[in-house]
């Protein structure tokens, strides 16, 4: 099972997370990390121009051999024209990677593609796969509806989207079935909240406390099962076949460890009382609001 992992590197270029209290990770303990995780066969990197200098320390660590997905932030200013700036922020993340392609390319807002100069942005995307310089294009998303209006337009290899045991848009959408059918790669991100779903009773902010009975049904629910939170939520992303990366993020080894441990444990459909669509808990660029 731990094939279908995919390591997030947000945190070895930023401080990141709600539950980080170590910070942003050393470069040893990142190439360390990194070489625990391909021996235990994960072979996928998640990575972004966004992500501080993630794309920098990877290319120092060295990451020939896997599979890295990248991330292309918004296009600010109109001094080039969109082919030259996606081609010199390609570029330069290759150049940061120490690498010659990408495995996946993905657009950090999908709906520039709705925008337009959209079908221009596509054909560059395209262009890029053309020249053997990325594999895969699509899009990263917030929310599975923002595919009602992306999909009749364009082509995506590849859709990366939040999944967790709070937030199961994706499947309930139908677009999880949707997608796989299509033969489109998906990568869901988030299956800890960012670590809200791990944290215990007393270490959670306070701001979240509106959401208490739910807690107690996630409290009582991990009890019934005997699994721990990091069980629970990698087992019943890795339950769902359609899905062909799990992407999960560490601070250290020791979470590292837990996570491919966790990732073999079978888990049961958890209940759908710990559902929610409400955005204030599920999305978290709105918890600054709360």
């Amino acid at each position: 099972m731990t094939h279908r992992l995919a390591l997030g590197t947000v945190q070895f270029g930023l401080r990141y997370g709600v539950a980080n209290t170590s910070g942003q990770v050393c470069l040893d303990e990142a190439a360390a990390i990194l070489e625990q995780a391909w021996v235990a066969g994960v072979d996928t990197l998640d990575t972004a121009v966004a992500y501080g200098e993630s794309e920098k320390r990877l290319g120092e660590i060295g990451i020939e051999k896997w599979r890295v997905v990248s991330k292309l932030p918004p296009m600010q200013g109109d001094h080039i024209t969109i082919a030259e700036w996606v081609q010199e922020s390609v570029e330069g993340s290759l150049l940061r990677l120490n690498t010659d392609h990408l495995c996946g390319l993905l657009l950090h807002r999908s709906q520039q593609l709705l925008e337009p100069k959209g079908e221009e942005l596509y054909a560059a995307l395209a262009d890029l796969k053309d020249q053997g310089l990325v594999e895969m294009i699509g899009v990263s998303i917030y929310d599975p509806e923002e595919l009602d209006s992306l999909w009749p337009r364009f082509q995506l290899d590849l859709v990366q989207a939040p999944f967790n045991i709070l937030d199961r848009r994706l499947e309930t959408s139908g677009w999880l079935a949707r997608l796989h059918q299509a033969g489109t790669e998906v990568h869901v991100r988030s299956v800890f909240l960012q670590g809200l779903l791990l944290m215990e009773a007393d270490h959670r902010p306070e701001k979240f406390n509106r959401w208490q009975p739910l807690w107690d049904r996630w409290d009582q629910w991990l009890k019934d099962q005997a699994l721990t939170p990091v069980q629970a939520c990698l087992g019943f992303a890795m339950s769902r076949p359609e899905i062909n990366r799990v992407v999960v993020g560490v601070d250290n080894r020791i979470q590292l460890q837990e996570i491919l441990s966790a990732a073999e444990v079978n888990v049961q459909t958890p209940p759908a009382t710990l559902m929610t669509e409400n955005l204030a808990l599920i999305n978290p660029s709105k918890w600054d609001t709360l």
